[in-house]
């Protein structure tokens, strides 16, 4: 097949000028595309004016100006968000490090804040028992804005309270030793001066504590004068054994319906009785004998009780006194 080109120039116009682009008149020129088959078929022919050929141009040229900026766009956005993908990974990152980095400082600050509140309550403890709590001028008043600190923050804090922490550690051992020794000494006195009691008064005359612990109620009027404790109460652990303070004959030993919860009644004759209540156990019975020392219940939380201690009465021809006196 043979292709021939073949262009027309218009009226008026030359083909020299036709080619050089010559002339005042739109261009009009034809170009025909002939197609020759070499077997003797028919020869088709193709008019195409320049015109519509420079259109043709102009569209394929404004085509391919859309797909490079189309594929400049693409590679832009591509390799922008790559950067800033980047930078975000590395964002998360950091944040993460500085995250896991306050955890292990929080931890280590809960650690040394333990021992702190051990080192403060013994501190307390002391100065209660040497009696210089009152004028020591202790104020315990905190405050000031919440501010989240950082990690550089925490860290100083931190290194500051493990510089002090040996000393304090130090001065924790030593409160610790002379704690016990206050404690001791206390026992020691407070266990003569019963056996100088229990010895120097009758068997049948209520001497001594019943138990031991501290009183945490006293006898007479209460709450604001709303209640009267015919009684005293000593609070510690529960199973802290109770015993008789004086010789006499149980006259009533179990449960007590009026508040008293498990509770033992001792007779010691002339007109004097105690009631030990809210006991967990009772192991006496009624019309038992008991020795003064003699250890018939333990210390519980029965009946209305907001916690384990012994409830202690002294009645005298049926009426409540004070048993302090009789401590």
């Amino acid at each position: 097949m043979i292709i021939v080109l073949k262009g027309i120039p218009y009226q008026g116009q030359n083909v020299r000028e036709c080619m050089r682009g010559k002339g005042k008149k739109p261009d009009r020129r034809v170009y025909t595309l002939k197609l020759i088959p070499h077997q003797g078929e028919t020869v088709r022919s193709l008019n195409i004016s320049i015109r519509a050929l420079k259109a043709a141009a102009g569209a394929a040229a404004a085509v391919l100006l859309v797909l490079l900026g189309a594929l400049g766009y693409s590679a832009y956005s591509y390799f922008g968000l790559s950067a800033d993908g980047a930078k975000l990974k590395n964002l998360e990152q950091t944040n993460g490090s500085q995250q896991e980095q306050l955890k292990a400082l929080a931890k280590e600050a809960s650690e040394l804040q333990g021992e702190m509140e051990k080192l403060t309550e013994l501190e307390k403890e002391l100065n209660r028992l040497v009696d210089e709590d009152g004028a020591s001028g202790h104020h315990t008043g905190q405050g000031g804005p919440f501010v989240a600190p950082d990690v550089s923050q925490v860290k100083r804090a931190l290194d500051t309270v493990s510089r002090s922490l040996p000393e304090r550690r130090e001065n924790l051992a030593r409160l610790q030793e002379r704690l016990v020794a206050q404690k001791e000494k206390q026992k020691e006195q407070a266990a003569e001066a019963e056996k100088l009691a229990r010895t120097s008064v009758p068997g049948n005359i209520p001497a001594g504590w019943p138990t031991t612990g501290e009183i945490s109620s006293p006898f007479g009027l209460r709450w604001n004068g709303s209640d009267f404790h015919p009684g005293i109460d000593i609070a510690d652990d529960t199973g802290t054994p109770i015993m008789a303070t004086a010789d006499g004959v149980v006259t009533d030993a179990g449960w007590n319906s009026g508040g008293y919860g498990n509770k033992v009644d001792i007779d010691h004759g002339n007109g004097i009785m105690t009631r030990y209540g809210h006991a967990s156990e009772v192991i006496v019975h009624a019309g038992q004998h008991v020795k003064r020392g003699q250890v018939i219940a333990y210390m519980g939380s029965t009946g209305f009780s907001t916690g384990p201690h012994l409830h202690y009465e002294v009645r005298v021809n049926g009426e409540p006194v004070n048993p302090a006196s009789y401590l």
